[in-house]
């Protein structure tokens, strides 16, 4: 699998980035996990959209899934351009019926609800759920794909549940949102500390801090979550690639 950063930022893109917004691919399939703010504008300099093969949405706060509307019209762009005519699955829960409906549009995109308690098939990935800690429903992602596992958390207070869902996974990407001296979990985000501990419990080989704040020396989560797991971390950075 290969993971590109697109979009690192909470709440809103820091300017010329964007917020939540990542690439998995793997044997030539392209999944698009959540596209929020600004996500579409930076996709392009990786892949077109045209290139997408699914995309999956943790939540539908703007952050994770503005982008939802200008996606689908440069694929109705592009079919008029080029007469190429291809329906792009969305996944995503279907416990906010509004905002799951705008998934699907005209014949462009089209909604599907994924079922947290069952397993998932999306092209050559096995993808699991775990509702998460915050405000509005949310899921976190566990994908396997040829024996290799990558773990998205998605936006969420800790909970103990992560270290099971998390275990043994080749790179975590985990939200980060607060500094280790604050405490996140009345917003259903997570510190750096906790971050820290959730990766060294679950034994992850490598953890990419994401969804970051916009204030402080980005650094110190490095550091703060750098107490508690031993193994290498790294800042979310718009255009990085890791293979897992």
């Amino acid at each position: 699998m290969k993971l590109t950063i697109i979009g690192p930022w909470g709440g809103y893109p820091k300017v010329n980035e964007a917020s939540a917004g990542y690439i998995l691919e793997h044997d030539g399939f392209n999944l698009l996990i959540d596209c929020g703010s600004g996500v579409l504008s930076k996709l392009q300099q990786y892949i077109k959209p045209t290139d997408l093969d699914a995309c999956i949405i943790s939540h539908y706060h703007p952050d994770h899934n503005a982008d939802i509307g200008v996606l689908q019209h440069a694929l109705l762009i592009d079919m008029y351009l080029t007469g190429n005519k291809k329906t792009l699955p969305i996944y995503g829960h279907d416990f906010d019926k509004e905002s799951f409906a705008k998934l699907s549009y005209k014949d462009i995109t089209i909604g599907i609800a994924y079922d947290p308690e069952n397993e998932l098939k999306i092209g050559p990935f096995s993808i699991r759920f775990l509702r998460t800690v915050h405000p509005v429903p949310c899921f976190s992602f566990r994908i396997e794909a040829d024996g290799k596992v990558f773990v998205f958390t998605g936006d969420s207070a800790f909970q103990e549940a992560f270290i099971d869902f998390a275990k043994d996974a080749a790179l975590l990407l985990s939200e980060c949102n607060f500094y280790g001296n604050m405490d996140g979990s009345r917003a259903g985000h997570m510190n750096s500390r906790d971050v820290g501990k959730l990766a060294d419990q679950a034994q992850v080989q490598r953890l990419i801090l994401t969804h970051l704040p916009h204030y402080g020396n980005l650094e110190q989560l490095v550091s703060e979550a750098g107490e508690r797991y031993k193994g290498p971390i790294h800042l979310a950075k718009l255009g990085d690639i890791w293979t897992i």
